[in-house]
């Protein structure tokens, strides 16, 4: 348990005007700060209590309730106490200010989770989870972030982490103990060890990318030329009239941005200006900044008119060469209801072609489908939130165990192996924090009667 021995107070509830607002301490004076600022005994613990909250002349500030909650069995580890007050802004930061003449300090950004994380109440899964679950944009977003918050992650993490240290510790006798007749890391325990351990990393790896959609979801932006129905799509996608739609050329001047949901999986939807020459220097502008979300997004859907002569692979090519591969760029035919065409998916020179027609919705469950099949998501119902680091770590992790295989079947190098490991161990610890070395060091002896 790390001792704090600043008292932080902060207001718990968003800016504005509400019925109730929250103010939070924690640290070693915050009773003492909740006594003296209600000038009487604190209600019992975790039992609400109606107080009056004075300032320094005995001046009512206002009214509310108190609840306090004992270290260590709090958010934080430490003493908290919770004021709930009326929410206006002046009332508040009236209280707040008379916290700080008591004798705490303003609390940094996220600063009590952290305190929490420190007095091991959460590893960092769960305290990243406590943010993504505030921003979460989707309900499949929120139920993954409360799955990472209760631990799921977490727990699959340590999971392999015990995996890899029980390799380790096969390794590491190998290598102390040579004088034993048997080849430990010849008789093939240690190989099956070891792809267990990848085989394990890889299963996490995968649900984590399905959290890394979640969290972050997809940049997907609408070019194409003039009045090929770009507006439309949008408004078709994101289930309302966001985008004007007329028959004049050049209607959609600036950049976009819609956050809609498809499938569960978030997704900004960004429609841009027409693409064409043009002398008008608003219109150029806008064609300027489509060009430049366009080098930003994950998929670029282009639309084209079904009805002109258009060839929406030389329109790629002339406005975004980087976008000439199938894995990044759709081809969407719209307006397929005056051509008669029907509304399917077809590769075209290579590249996925839809059919739709924005105004009439057609095709447009099948475009949805292909969005989320090029994310590659899926999510199953133990999903858990997840963010780059993560998935940069388990990469890494990933690596250190190929290198440990290749050092153990080609090279049959027991100490690089270990090495490897190690270094493996302590990239997948960075995911929840917990792992030290003498964490390995206390594993190892208990295990093994070292002083034997």
């Amino acid at each position: 348990m790390r001792y704090n021995q600043t008292t932080i107070a902060a207001i718990a509830t968003p800016p504005g005007r509400g019925g109730v607002g929250v103010i939070r301490l924690s640290g070693p004076k915050a009773y003492l700060i909740a006594e003296q600022l209600s000038d009487t005994t604190l209600p019992k613990t975790r039992m609400a209590g109606f107080r009056q909250f004075l300032d320094g002349d005995q001046t009512v500030l206002d009214e509310g309730l108190l609840i306090c909650f004992p270290n260590p069995h709090s958010f934080t580890g430490e003493d908290v106490v919770e004021i709930q007050g009326h929410g206006g802004p002046v009332v508040q930061n009236a209280l707040l200010q008379r916290l700080f003449e008591l004798g705490a300090i303003a609390a940094k950004a996220g600063e009590f989770s952290m305190r929490a994380f420190e007095n091991r109440k959460l590893d960092l899964v769960q305290a990243e989870a406590i943010a993504d679950l505030i921003d979460a944009t989707s309900q499949a977003a929120a139920r993954s972030a409360v799955r990472s918050l209760q631990g799921t992650f977490s727990n699959k993490v340590n999971a392999v982490l015990q995996q890899l240290i029980h390799l380790r510790l096969h390794v590491e006798a190998a290598i102390d103990f040579p004088e034993e007749e048997i080849d430990f890391l010849a008789d093939g325990k240690i190989l099956n060890l070891l792809t267990e351990v990848q085989s394990s990393v890889k299963e996490v790896q995968q649900s984590a990318r399905q959290g890394q959609l979640l969290r972050e979801g997809l940049q997907v932006v609408i070019a194409g030329k003039p009045n090929a129905g770009k507006s439309s799509l949008l408004n078709a996608l994101a289930g309302n009239d966001r985008a004007i739609v007329t028959d004049i050329a050049g209607t959609t001047r600036d950049v976009l941005h819609e956050k809609i949901s498809l499938a569960g999986l978030p997704i900004t939807l960004t429609d841009t200006a027409g693409l064409r020459e043009t002398g008008d220097v608003v219109e150029q502008e806008g064609i300027r900044r489509a060009i430049k979300e366009i080098s930003q997004a994950d998929l670029l859907l282009l639309v084209y008119d079904l009805n002109k002569d258009d060839d929406p692979l030389a329109l790629a090519k002339h406005y975004f060469a980087e976008y000439q591969t199938p894995s990044r760029l759709i081809l969407i035919g719209n307006k397929c209801d005056l051509t008669q065409s029907t509304a399917t998916l077809v590769d075209y020179h290579g590249f996925r072609h839809i059919s739709i027609s924005a105004k009439e919705q057609t095709g447009v469950q099948t475009l949805i489908d292909a969005i989320t099949a090029h994310a590659g998501f899926q999510p199953e119902e133990d999903t858990f939130i997840a963010r780059t680091r993560h998935i940069d770590a388990m990469r890494r992790t990933q690596e250190y165990l190929e290198e440990a295989h290749e050092q153990l079947t080609e090279f049959h190098a027991g100490e690089l192996v270990a090495e490897s490991l190690r270094l493996a161990q302590n990239a997948l610890g960075e995911i929840t924090g917990d792992f030290s070395a003498d964490d390995l060091l206390g594993e190892i002896f208990g295990s093994f009667c070292i002083g034997k």
